[in-house]
This record gives C-alpha cells, sequence and structure tokens, in this order.
C-alpha cells in the first residue's frame, strides 16, 4: 500500500495549510482533491488516499480544520470542537483550502480537466460547493449533509446550489442515514437535474452515514466513485 505524508504550504494571507498526500508510484493519470470527514483527516482518509494513488491518481486532502485539535480516531466519537470545527465552517474558507489543493495538483502537472474531487460527510457537502463554484473535472459526495438547512451559517443549502454545478456530479447516500431524511436526498437529486451537466445521485437503502452498515453497499459505492472518475477525468 502506498504510504501517506502530511505537508504544510503558506496561504497567500499569510497562514499555513495542512495537506495529507499520497503520490502514484508510476504515471499520474490525474489529480483529485480528497475532503474529510466530520472527524478531520482520519486514518479511513488516509486509507482512501493510497487507494486512490494505486489507481494512479496523485490525491492530496486539505485539512479544512485549522489549528490543534484537528483529527480524531476512527473510534473516537466526535469531540466538542468537531461541532464547533463544522459551524466555523464557510463556503470562502472551503475555496481557498481547495484552491491552494488545485494550484498544488497544477503545480505538479497535472492540467485543471483531470482534477476532481471527493468528499465525505462534511467533506462531501463542500465538493458539492466547489463544483458549483469552480470549474473541475469532476465531483463525488458521499453523505454530504446540509441539503435543505445549512450546516454552517458560511455555507449554503446544498439544494440552492446544485444546479449551479459546472462539472458531473455523484452523489451518493445511505437511506438508513439517521442525520439525512431520504425526502431530502430526492430535493437534491431534483435540484441537480436542473444543471446543465451530468449528475447522479443515488440512495442505498441498507447504508448508514457512512457505509458501515451494509458492506456490499460501501463496496459499490467505491466502485462507482472509481469509474465516475475513470470516466470523467480521462
Amino acid at each position: 500500500m502506498i504510504e501517506t505524508r502530511t505537508d504544510t504550504i503558506a496561504l497567500t494571507d499569510g497562514t499555513q495549510l495542512r495537506l495529507t498526500v499520497a503520490e502514484p508510484e508510476n504515471v499520474v493519470r490525474g489529480g483529485i482533491v480528497v475532503l474529510h470527514e466530520d472527524k478531520g483527516v482520519t486514518e479511513r482518509i488516509r486509507i482512501i488516499l493510497a487507494a486512490l494513488a494505486e489507481e494512479g491518481w496523485l490525491t492530496v486532502a486539505p485539512h479544512l480544520y485549522h489549528g490543534e485539535g484537528s483529527e480524531t480516531s476512527e473510534s473516537e466519537t466526535a469531540e466538542p470542537w468537531v461541532a464547533e470545527r463544522v459551524r466555523g465552517l464557510s463556503g470562502e474558507s472551503v475555496l481557498a483550502d481547495t484552491d491552494a489543493a488545485f494550484v498544488w495538483l497544477a503545480d505538479r502537472g497535472v492540467s485543471g480537466e483531470h482534477q476532481g474531487i471527493m468528499g465525505f460527510d462534511i467533506g462531501g457537502t463542500a465538493a458539492l460547493v466547489v463544483a458549483a463554484s469552480r470549474r473541475l473535472g469532476a465531483a463525488v459526495t458521499v453523505g454530504g449533509g446540509g441539503i435543505v438547512t445549512p450546516l454552517s451559517v458560511g455555507l449554503p443549502p446544498l439544494v440552492e446550489i446544485a444546479e449551479e454545478v459546472s462539472c458531473p456530479w455523484l452523489g451518493m447516500y445511505g437511506e438508513m442515514d439517521s442525520h439525512i431524511p431520504p425526502e431530502e436526498i430526492d430535493k437534491l437529486r431534483s435540484a441537480a437535474s436542473g444543471a446543465g451537466v451530468i449528475t447522479d445521485v443515488v440512495r442505498y437503502s441498507r447504508a448508514d452515514h457512512r457505509f458501515d452498515t451494509d458492506p456490499e453497499s460501501a463496496e459499490e459505492a467505491w466502485r462507482r466513485a472509481r469509474n465516475w472518475f475513470d470516466l470523467h477525468l480521462r
């Protein structure tokens, strides 16, 4: 398995941003920005980065939570700082961090049409915000909340921006997700259908928020996401 590493880069406002990255051992097919779940860049996210790199994608995960206390282990429950950091996210901060990650990819020879984004949980929400605001090759959202009611005052409801998506976008949700009612997923699908690009919203009847309840659904969703990038970033 390819190993990940964490770098620190300087942003234009004088602050620093941590990036966890994984590089293919051979030819680079393109680049994917991976946006982490609510707990930060966990071991689960590092495994995903490494797996994508195994398939030839140069992968980079910006740490959306700045400062100390920005990660937890898979076994830990969400600490109070997690909810606080989620509430503190804004579209402006998300776009600034992902722009830096896209520049990092471009500096390594990955052009815009070969750049994609994939996010989980709060990162899935952020991925759709980015796909509605920037031009890139493809985007994937897994379990992104804030569909009707925003996750924070700085983020828009996803139903209000889905029609603005400018690249092929795939959304995947578990119907057993206690945080996201199925009817909200349907509203998101309807909103995204008005975009002038290919969109698809898939519901998994046996999956929960993180697809832990049904390994078969998790495997199918993972395969679908990889196929999405294979199709649209080539």
